[in-house]
């Protein structure tokens, strides 16, 4: 705690405000040096889990009350958010933390700070641990193909088989990187749900920053054959990196379809359209495109 005073107590804590804090997704050590500082100052600490957050405080040797912990979970956001806005009035500053990773990020917390701004009251971000940004980092995915590092957070699919199969076959035809999140009792499911996308490679992060953490890239069609592989691949939370689409096969066939759509539409049209239809980088389809107006205009 005194590294973490140092560090961070020469910074401006506005009363009033609501702090919105990363905390660890599974190694404690993952905490931010800001976060415990402000975990500490806090009058109040709105958490998703008062007894998850009362023993995370306790590792770290911050003491809090219980009268200073504030259940704020996905069942009564709305109704506990007018608690933290009447703390806020009186002067408080109110720490707000999810069970784990980054808050309102496929976890409780976004209607929280949603009605807090409509008060125009101020809220502060405290950056940190996300399993979103953990898993892309060691998906191994060049920007050159994967549109320049655009991707698509989805977070957990329905739980009902129609609905997932029909979120699935949107993805199919979805060409840029996309991000899944889901529970052990639910992984078998998704995994033989995802086998249609056949060889479209998929980064799985199990456990991540957990002692048995597990990454692997395998065909999405795969899937099914790595979970069954090991008894223990079935535990544990998992975040899924479903990479982009390869460009068509053909290296001249984005080429062409961009030749063709720029006779008929202006150029910024023309490279969206084609970008869609082939999976190809945007940057690149651009220059291209500039190119073939260039080569128009030399022939004229």
């Amino acid at each position: 705690m005194i590294a973490a005073h140092e560090a961070a107590a020469g910074q401006n804590y506005p009363p009033g405000a609501l702090y919105v804090v990363a905390t660890p997704i599974g190694n404690l050590a993952d905490i931010t040096l800001r976060a415990l500082h402000v975990l500490q100052l806090a009058d109040t600490i709105a958490c998703e889990d008062t007894r998850h957050t009362q023993a995370l405080l306790r590792a770290y040797g911050i003491d809090k009350s219980a009268a200073q912990l504030l259940g704020v979970h996905q069942h009564n956001e709305a109704q506990a958010a007018q608690i933290v806005i009447e703390r806020l009035h009186q002067g408080e500053r109110v720490a707000y933390a999810s069970d784990a990773g980054t808050p309102a990020i496929s976890d409780p917390g976004a209607r929280l700070v949603a009605t807090v701004r409509q008060q125009r009251l101020p809220v502060i971000p405290l950056p940190g641990a996300s399993s979103v940004t953990t898993a892309l980092s060691v998906a191994g995915i060049a920007s050159d193909a994967s549109q320049h590092g655009e991707f698509v957070f989805v977070g957990f699919l329905s739980t009902k088989s129609s609905e997932r199969a029909s979120a699935i076959e949107a993805l199919a035809l979805e060409a840029r990187t996309v991000v899944l999140l889901e529970a052990p009792h639910r992984i078998e499911a998704l995994a033989a749900a995802l086998e249609p996308l056949g060889t479209r490679s998929l980064t799985i992060g199990r456990e991540l920053t957990k002692q048995f953490e597990e990454i692997a890239t395998v065909a999405a069609g795969d899937f099914v054959q790595w979970l069954a592989a090991e008894a223990n691949r079935s535990r544990g939370e998992f975040v899924l990196v479903l990479h982009p689409i390869a460009v068509a096969s053909k290296p001249d066939a984005a080429q062409r379809i961009l030749q063709l759509l720029l006779n008929e539409l202006p150029l910024k049209t023309a490279v969206k359209l084609t970008a869609e239809i082939t999976g190809a980088a945007r940057n690149t389809l651009y220059e291209a495109a500039l190119a073939l107006k260039n080569e128009l205009l030399d022939t004229h």
